[in-house]
């Protein structure tokens, strides 16, 4: 297994307008190390995974894999299997055949190749479907074919270009769980596409969030949930989106507020000191449903708004409501809170868990790392 380290690497695709897919995105991605790459369409993920690959070449920068740069290494000599979003097997060929197929071209000898074919048949499940093709395969048995197709080679990476989009849900859950348990006993190096936020969460050691080309942040998937960089990482990541609200800071009762124009909400003293004397700045206040309560108690405080619509999910419920000038914010409670649809809320905040942006779409969390610090992408 290897390190892979991508240094300052660009992608400009040139034209009369020059689009730079990829900019200068710096990941050290370490031995046995699970990345997952996750943004909307268009953002550069898979442009990065193929310049690993050798599949682009980079404008720019540096790609190692190991003590090697590969910039001008052929895919088939950088020692990394891929797997597809389309499986990309052979419709002739039998499972074993596919399967086989890459150390067949290596020359590698025939005991050798079933000796790694059966025990990755085996370590997936698919030891029934050897000698079948792949039309008389479900997707699901498709894709443990490539990923037991990349796992014969014993690469020095594994790559996996949104595999399980073509999956349902349900099979998309097993999948990855199948997965994380794959990786965990090849102790391999492993980066990961998908457009899947909560399929990021599940799989990576790390999340690379990305935006135009841009890392937005790389870190943990408790850090990049619990500690956004900026504001596009806390309303990409999560399910419902972190709730925003837009206003200014102001001293009220002696202390930093933030003032939505329509109730005064608490601002955490660490975010509080990393503002300084910054009274009258237009910030964006950013709150995780599940930090959200619901107090029909007007001694408790909070905003004033108007239940729209209820959706329990078992233990929990979501909690649609209507700000009082425009917008959706969502709540997530316990599903006994006594509320319907349709009533009056007074909307309360966990202050100790709520962050301060600044505006724009990737304003800057304002307490994180000290003021205007992001985090690095190494």
């Amino acid at each position: 297994m290897a390190t892979v380290r991508l240094d300052d690497v660009s992608k400009v695709y040139p034209g009369k307008q020059a689009v730079k897919a990829v900019d200068n995105v710096t990941i050290h991605i370490a031995d046995r190390e699970f990345l997952v790459l996750v943004g909307p369409s268009g953002c550069g993920k898979s442009t990065t995974l193929r310049m690993v690959a050798g599949l682009e070449d980079i404008s720019s920068g540096t790609i190692s894999i190991g003590d090697n740069v590969v910039n001008d290494v052929a895919p088939k000599d950088r020692d990394v299997a891929m797997v597809f979003q389309n499986y990309a097997l052979y419709p002739h060929m039998t499972v074993y055949k596919n399967m086989a197929f890459g150390l067949k071209m290596r020359k590698v000898p025939k005991a050798e190749i079933h000796e790694k074919v059966t025990r990755a048949a085996k370590m997936l499940g698919i030891e029934h479907l050897l000698q079948r093709k792949p039309k008389a395969l479900s997707g699901g048995e498709r894709q443990r074919v490539a990923v037991g197709r990349a796992i014969v080679r014993t690469p020095r990476a594994f790559l996996f270009d949104e595999p399980l989009s073509n999956l349902d849900a349900r099979l998309r859950i097993q999948m990855r769980a199948e997965l994380k348990k794959l990786h965990r006993e090849l102790q391999t190096t492993a980066i990961y596409v998908t457009h899947d936020q909560e399929e990021a969460m599940t799989l990576g050691d790390r999340i690379a969030v990305m935006k135009g080309g841009i890392v937005q942040q790389c870190a943990s998937p408790v850090d990049v949930y619990e500690r956004p960089a900026n504001r596009f990482v806390a309303g990409f990541v999560g399910i419902p989106p972190m709730n925003f609200f837009e206003g200014r800071v102001v001293q009220a009762d002696g202390r930093l507020r933030f003032d939505t124009g329509y109730g005064m909400l608490d601002i955490p003293q660490g975010v509080a000191t990393a503002l300084g004397n910054r009274t009258g700045d237009a910030l964006v206040y950013g709150a995780r449903p599940e930090v959200l309560t619901l107090n029909a108690d007007p001694a408790g405080g909070g905003l004033d708004m108007k239940v729209t619509v209820i959706e329990i999910l078992g233990s929990d419920k979501d909690v649609y409501l209507e700000a009082p000038r425009g917008g959706q914010v969502v709540a997530r409670v316990p599903v006994a809170t006594p509320v319907t649809e349709g009533s009056r809320v007074l909307v309360g905040f966990d202050a100790a868990r709520v962050h301060l942006f600044e505006t724009g779409e990737t304003g800057v969390n304002v307490g994180l790392n000290g003021y205007g610090a992001a985090p690095s992408a190494n």
